[in-house]
């Protein structure tokens, strides 16, 4: 694969105990963590009664695209977007499993509509009243890797922008016992070919990337799209490279110029 080149215009991150990206990277340089922060996100796109009855994976793939958005200082509906998540809603899928298995009658429909893959990303169009392309990927632990591949090769196709998020969240029931994710963990970026922001340029290449050392990927190892951190943390610390994990012994590696 040639590789591909895009400009960081915006960030947006949200975890446990970090709701944005200035406490994100506040921590992964000296271990500081806010004084307060929300048990969890509360996207402004959605109104009081709909940001109830969304779901954790909806709230937090809503509330860092924003604020990618928002960090770029580019309206959220003209950008065509990736949504990557390794199990969309695990808490949802153990619902359903278990209400089919027990009591089918008793299904909810507002939760069976936000069983769906890309349901983060239809509350998104919806939500910024964006027309444009919108993509949802699934790649196990190479969902982000292979998430940013698909945004760089919109960006160097036809897009100006694109906007990425990738997002996972607990497991529980007995779906936890077979497939393992902790606490809520979203982050997004804005890329553009031209302009301010750090310049990434991808590539794909043999071999199993390093897992994460810094203090992001540390502190939400446990979390499925965990993968997508040491990214982060490269971004926080000024690192000049960084690997990713795209699938079984392949890397995306990534060269990063902060000038």
């Amino acid at each position: 694969m040639s590789a591909l080149t895009a400009r960081i215009a915006g960030i947006g991150f949200w975890s446990d105990g970090l709701p944005d990206w200035t406490a994100a990277r506040a921590y992964a340089m000296s271990g500081a963590l806010p004084a307060e922060a929300p048990a969890r996100p509360a996207p402004a796109l959605l109104a009081p009664n709909e940001r109830r009855r969304a779901p954790p994976s909806v709230l937090v793939a809503l509330e860092v695209a924003l604020a990618a958005c928002r960090d770029a200082g580019i309206a959220a509906d003209t950008l065509p977007s990736v949504f990557t998540s390794t199990h969309g809603d695990l808490g949802i899928t153990d619902y359903m499993c278990a209400t089919l298995a027990t009591a089918p009658g008793e299904l909810s429909p507002t939760k069976f509509n936000n069983s769906v893959h890309n349901a983060a990303a239809g509350y998104w169009t919806i939500g910024a009243g964006c027309m444009k392309t919108t993509t949802a990927i699934s790649a196990h632990r190479a969902s982000f890797a292979q998430g940013l591949v698909e945004a760089m090769t919109q960006l160097a196709t036809d897009a100006q922008a694109v906007l990425l998020v990738g997002y996972d969240t607990a497991a529980s029931g007995l779906l936890g016992t077979v497939t393992r994710s902790e606490g809520l963990l979203g982050a997004a970026v804005v890329l553009v070919r031209e302009g301010r922001g750090p310049r990434l340029s991808a590539r794909l290449a043999d071999g199993e990337a390093e897992p994460g050392a810094g203090a992001l990927a540390l502190r939400a190892r446990a979390n499925a799209m965990a993968p997508m951190l040491p990214l982060f943390d490269a971004l926080a610390a000024g690192d000049a490279a960084v690997g990713l994990h795209a699938g079984p012994r392949r890397r995306l590696l990534l060269d990063i110029d902060h000038g």
